[in-house]
């Protein structure tokens, strides 16, 4: 395709505008450009036709015959370019493949179950979601959602938020018969602290020091691993105590499997969910921004008193 294809309805555009307008220094306004710019437009469109469009003199504008009917064409094209813009990022019915992206802990308890539901709305959209702690680049990846937990990096993404929780430290019941229950952060040298091995923005774990200041304590041994689910295992098996979303541990805590510890030094720092993709609103296709707004409406991370 040449380059004359593509810049075709650009021309077409800023003729029509400046016939809407009256005048090419309007029309240079209304498209932000200078009335050059907009004067060369219209001669190189009348130089590739081979025919004068406008009658051009001080005070005005008038069409030509062979102009008239060039101006009523672009009219209906365009429309037709804006019409088939419209169905492409709308659509009145999304379909198509959205390519999800989700840590592992999230997806598994609280996207995987949302799958029937929105594929009985959506019988057209296709899924293919991939769960892993690791965060990717989503254009290499050519993922359309990622989903994140914790603070976002600097981007030109967009996200969207779809809930928060705060972190707690745990341990079995079974770990903690065994190795006692840490009731000072100076105990946390005698325990093997669970981590993750990818990094994050802050490694260590933050806590309420004596004056009321956030410390950031290093980990004494243990294990780490790549997913918040092996993580979670880890703690449920009694290899230590494990740092987690409240919402990746709240059914185990509540069913006692697991054991909140050192509450009283918890600084209560949220970490929040995000579904996060490239390019805004209206410019979203529409298989993925139904998918987007399903997962804002419908995910509740719990939360513990």
């Amino acid at each position: 395709m040449s380059r004359s294809d593509v810049n075709r309805s650009t021309e077409m555009e800023v003729f029509v505008r400046v016939v809407e307008t009256g005048g090419l220094s309007a029309a240079a306004r209304a498209l932000k450009l200078t009335p050059s710019a907009v004067s060369k437009l219209v001669s190189r469109l009348e130089a590739r036709l081979g025919a004068r469009l406008l009658n051009r003199s001080t005070r005005r504008l008038q069409l030509t015959p062979e102009g008239e009917a060039f101006f009523a064409r672009s009219v209906r094209v365009l429309a037709d370019i804006e019409e088939a813009e419209r169905e492409v990022l709308a659509g009145a019915a999304p379909r198509g493949r959205v390519r999800v992206n989700s840590v592992v802990d999230l997806g598994g308890q609280f996207v995987l179950p949302l799958v029937p539901a929105f594929l009985d709305q959506h019988p057209d959209v296709t899924l293919d979601i991939v769960l892993t702690d690791q965060v990717v680049d989503l254009l290499e990846e050519r993922a359309d959602v990622a989903i994140r937990m914790g603070p976002l990096r600097s981007s030109n993404l967009t996200a969207r938020k779809l809930g928060q929780s705060r972190a707690v430290v745990v341990g079995s019941p079974e770990y903690l018969a065994r190795r006692g229950v840490p009731t000072g952060l100076q105990d946390l040298a005698r325990h093997h602290q669970l981590d993750f091995t990818f990094t994050r923005s802050v490694r260590n774990w933050p806590f309420v020091g004596p004056d009321g200041e956030v410390v950031y304590l290093p980990g004494s041994g243990g294990v780490q691993v790549g997913d918040g689910a092996s993580l979670r295992r880890l703690a449920l098996a009694g290899a230590g105590l494990a740092r987690m979303s409240v919402f990746a541990a709240a059914e185990d805590i509540r069913a006692g499997r697991l054991v909140p510890v050192l509450e009283a030094f918890n600084p209560g720092d949220i970490l929040e969910a995000h579904a996060v993709f490239v390019g805004q609103g209206g410019r979203l296709p529409a298989r993925v921004r139904a998918f987007i707004d399903f997962l804002a409406a419908n995910i509740r991370l719990p939360t513990l008193p």
